[in-house]
């Protein structure tokens, strides 16, 4: 597949991100553009990709532009690349613009780029003619073991998407969602990566009080959790019933759930999930 390829921002998701995607489309096929020249280039050499000058030739060079970049840094991008891709439609070559900032609905993004400056519904022209495609992936692409969740814009041609979807599963599993159910993505999967290194660190700091080395707690700890996941995804149980599997009657499992239970472990992690999802929506 000799897809063009243009990320802006070259952090460690898009750079996770066009590392799944070198793997289809080729590293040759792929540009970045940053501030930072020095971490484009770094991340180009990973897969033998190219450096743009600037945003508004990456957005000259992709058919697939990816914006890779923090949702507070996305205003200032579009507004940047917009005339280009504006350009773009109107000589029937329009970009498909990929955006992974947290909180931005494919209307507000269309808003910006069409020049309309409102939040109008997509069926509005010329706010329609922008391609959007929304994702939210996780920290785990940078091993293709990610999650992609996307979701795109009104009437979006369905061989783009294709290819786009076959882009995407470099980086891991990908499926499709409402738009509605984004932020709620974002609370989940976009932050849960940091929320279960903090469970494997504290796993393996108990490890560490009963007496296990520092190497041999974390490895165990992060086995662990990698064993357990692919038995709740192999399997299909339901992983209340997989925790009743390992807990018998006044042994050593039901005391530590017990403890978990007093600490309140998993209605903090639903607050931190909660949390994550209304700071989705407030970016927005």
């Amino acid at each position: 597949m000799k897809t063009k390829i243009a990320c802006i921002g070259a952090g460690n998701m898009g750079t996770a991100l066009m590392k799944g995607a070198a793997a289809v489309a080729g590293g040759e096929n792929i540009a970045f553009s940053d501030p930072n020249k020095a971490k484009a280039r770094a991340s180009a050499r990973l897969m033998g990709a190219m450096v743009c000058g600037a945003n508004e030739e990456a957005a000259k060079t992709g058919e697939y532009v990816f914006l890779a970049v923090k949702p507070q840094v996305l205003p200032s991008v579009l507004a940047e690349i917009a005339p280009v891709i504006r350009d773009r439609i109107a000589s029937g070559n329009p970009a498909v613009l990929v955006s992974m900032a947290a909180g931005w609905s494919i209307n507000k993004i269309q808003a910006i780029v069409s020049g309309s400056g409102m939040d109008v519904p997509a069926a509005r022209a010329p706010m329609a003619l922008v391609p959007v495609v929304r994702i939210m992936p996780n920290t785990a692409a940078l091993i293709s073991k990610g999650v992609i969740a996307f979701t795109p814009s009104y009437k979006f041609p369905a061989q783009k998407l294709e290819v786009l979807e076959k882009i995407l599963a470099g980086a891991g599993i990908v499926d499709k969602v409402d738009e509605k159910l984004m932020d709620a993505v974002t609370g989940l999967s976009g932050s849960g990566v940091a929320f279960v290194c903090q469970f494997i660190e504290a796993l393996a700091d108990g490890g560490v009080l009963a007496g296990l080395s520092r190497e041999k707690a974390l490895r165990y700890a992060a086995q662990t959790v990698l064993g357990t996941a692919a038995l709740v995804l192999e399997t299909g149980k339901h992983p209340g019933e997989l925790k009743d599997m390992v807990t018998s009657p006044g042994g050593t499992t039901i005391q530590g759930v017990s403890a978990l239970e007093r600490g309140a472990f998993r209605g903090t992690i639903i607050s931190a999930v909660e949390a994550s999802w209304k700071r989705a929506q407030e970016l927005g």
